[in-house]
């Protein structure tokens, strides 16, 4: 048995030891106790104040201070890739409506002829109609050669001189002197009237060369004669002055002449075959003599493909927007803008338009425009095109805005139904509009959670920085305390002995 003072001097320590651990981590009180306890019951310096109990602890304060910022978190950036997709819809679906909206979309136009006499192009807005055409006379070009020297580089003058060539009502004054050549005058008249005639040399047969001169235009007034003027040109290379092989001897082998063609019966003629002045915005081009019928329509491919777009631009956004703010008890149903008033009234705006686009030209109802029950926008492309081919002009002023005229001949200016659509998505997405609003939000969020986040991890990794400090204090008294019992037990067992 150990002594009386050993027992004492025993004791004293542990209330010791305990007085310590109370006085300087009191916040710690319960871990002390238990630390004083697990000593008698696992033995001194077992090992208990370790890392991975601070981690277990660390752990479960995450859980609770930083676990719902983080999923808070996780939420608004969820929020912010779904509100992109929601704006790019939004986007697609603002660029569907402002291309209907277009004037020009329902100016483009189809030609379609009978017949291979004449070809057509027509502009935009040009007039829309049926005729017919027939061809009796294609315009053609003169065409002059001269009488036959010997080669193409036989001189054609004894001297200096100029002669006057003459296309129509243009003249020319062409140079020559001793030493030009044919193959050289040649030269000279493309060099200087090549916009009106074309010269060339052809060698008909061995010893026979001549000049050749093609109008560059069509039409009779096209004549071409050339005359010397200083009387020096030469029909036998050059010895003998006053020939005449480029002047009375040039032949016409081809004349000029006028088209001639009938538009629904009424005689017409023009210079060339090339016809721009016959009715604004129309080019023809008249091939071979002969009938055709030509129609020219309203283009309505274009204007269709872009009520496609609209209609499938329409039922994209609002597909995407029931998506977003669906209500539901489930979180895995349930929408992640459902509680966001700001755009679910978006959808119930887009939707009331549909109707509410109303003018004195009726609604989008009576140009083929439907919702199904289940939302779903499409279009009866029978009932456009009946309206299209009623007044082409009413449907574009319902459209796109202009002049309606009604049954009874009066006339209304309407803004465009579609122009309404364009303003009210536009309201939207422009800069400081609704879906701004909700990114601003969303953004401020993200922020705040972020900075909380921060905050609460800085006070744990304090806290636990501290808590480290106390562990490794706890354990240096501990061992102590495990060293200073074995000097006890090795002392009580002397005294025993």
């Amino acid at each position: 048995m150990p002594s009386k003072h050993t027992l004492y001097a025993i004791k004293y320590f542990i209330k010791s030891v305990d007085i310590k651990l109370n006085k300087y981590y009191n916040n710690e009180r319960l871990f002390t106790k238990g630390f004083v306890m697990g000593i008698s019951s696992l033995g001194v310096g077992s090992g208990i104040l370790t890392q991975d109990v601070l981690d277990q602890l660390r752990k479960a304060d995450e859980a609770q201070r930083i676990t719902p910022i983080t999923l808070n978190l996780a939420n608004e950036n969820d929020k912010s890739d779904a509100l992109e997709i929601l704006d790019a819809a939004m986007v697609n679906f603002k660029d569907a409506a402002n291309e209907l909206q277009s004037t020009t979309l329902f100016d483009a136009r189809s030609t379609t002829v009978t017949g291979s006499s004449v070809s057509i192009t027509a502009a935009e807005g040009s007039d829309v109609q049926d005729f017919t055409l027939n061809v009796t006379q294609l315009a053609r070009k003169e065409i002059d050669e001269s009488a036959s020297f010997t080669a193409d580089t036989t001189l054609i003058a004894t001297g200096t001189g100029t002669l006057d060539l003459t296309i129509g009502t243009t003249s020319y004054t062409i140079n020559y002197d001793a030493t030009t050549t044919l193959k050289d005058l040649k030269n000279s008249i493309n060099a200087v009237a090549g916009q009106d005639v074309s010269a060339s040399v052809v060698q008909l047969a061995t010893g026979d060369f001549r000049l050749f001169l093609n109008a560059a235009n069509e039409g009779s007034s096209q004549n071409i004669s050339i005359s010397d003027t200083s009387g020096l040109l030469s029909d036998d290379g050059g010895t003998t002055a006053g020939g005449t092989n480029l002047t009375t001897g040039m032949s016409t082998i081809q004349t000029g002449l006028d088209a001639t063609f009938e538009y629904n019966g009424q005689a017409i003629t023009r210079s060339t075959n090339t016809v721009t002045d016959l009715i604004s915005g129309y080019s023809l081009s008249l091939n071979e003599v002969g009938s055709s019928s030509v129609s020219v329509a309203q283009d309505r491919s274009d204007l269709e493909s872009r009520v496609d777009s609209f209609v499938a631009q329409y039922n994209a956004v609002m597909d995407e927007i029931s998506k977003q703010t669906k209500s539901s008890t489930e979180s895995s149903v349930r929408g992640i803008f459902s509680g966001d008033s700001i755009v679910k009234s978006m959808k119930s705006t887009i939707q009331n338009m549909l109707g509410s686009v109303s003018n004195a030209g009726g609604n989008l109802l009576d140009y083929g425009f439907d919702i199904d029950r289940d939302g779903v926008m499409s279009v009866d492309k029978t009932v456009l095109n009946e309206q299209l081919d009623a007044s082409p002009t009413n449907v574009k002023a319902f459209f796109s805005g202009g002049d309606y005229t009604d049954s009874t001949g009066t006339v209304t200016t309407l803004t465009g139904a579609f122009s309404s659509f364009y303003t009210t998505v536009n309201s939207f997405t422009k800069t400081n509009g609704d879906l701004d609003q909700v990114k601003t939000n969303i953004s401020e969020n993200i922020t705040n959670y972020e900075d909380r986040k921060t905050k609460e991890t800085e006070r744990l990794n304090s806290k636990y920085e501290i808590l480290k400090k106390k562990y490794t204090a706890y354990n240096t008294l501990i061992n102590r305390f495990n060293s200073a019992s074995d000097i006890f037990t090795q002392l009580a067992n002397a005294n025993n002995n």
